[in-house]
């Protein structure tokens, strides 16, 4: 199984975020300089139902996006929360992948009470879990 490395840094504010808005799914965009992750970019979610799945607001996520490329950097992943279900792709989670350049992280609330967050990759309508090592 391939193997991706954030910083504990990283993890902790993405998780943190989630548990914060434990009822509402969290989302946003990780970027990187030189591949290495360095800050999280929360992104509002405008969503129908957003306890139930998530949809990046267009324009911050464009404002995001230029900020990230001003500053040098490019985009590593993308995550957001599940809070009443498993941290794995749902059918729209793998609809809406529009990067197939960037990792999705998924964090759950909702699996034995604690905090999980998991790895992806999605290509070709299609998702394959990555080891995650913080």
């Amino acid at each position: 199984m391939e193997r991706i490395i954030i910083p504990r840094t990283i993890a902790n504010q993405l998780l943190a975020q989630a548990q914060a808005s434990s009822q509402q799914e969290i989302c946003g965009l990780i970027s990187a300089l030189d591949g290495i992750p360095t800050r999280c970019h929360p992104v509002e979610n405008i969503a129908s139902y957003p306890d139930t799945q998530f949809l990046l607001n267009p324009e911050t996520q464009i404002r995001v996006m230029n900020q990230i490329r001003e500053q040098g950097e490019s985009l590593f992943g993308i995550y957001h929360s599940h809070p009443h279900s498993p941290p794995i792709p749902s059918k729209s989670d793998t609809i809406q992948a529009a990067y197939p350049e960037a990792f999705y992280f998924i964090i759950s609330l909702n699996i034995k009470g604690v905090l999980e967050m998991r790895c992806f990759k999605f290509q070709q309508g299609a998702y394959r879990e990555l080891e995650l090592e913080l």
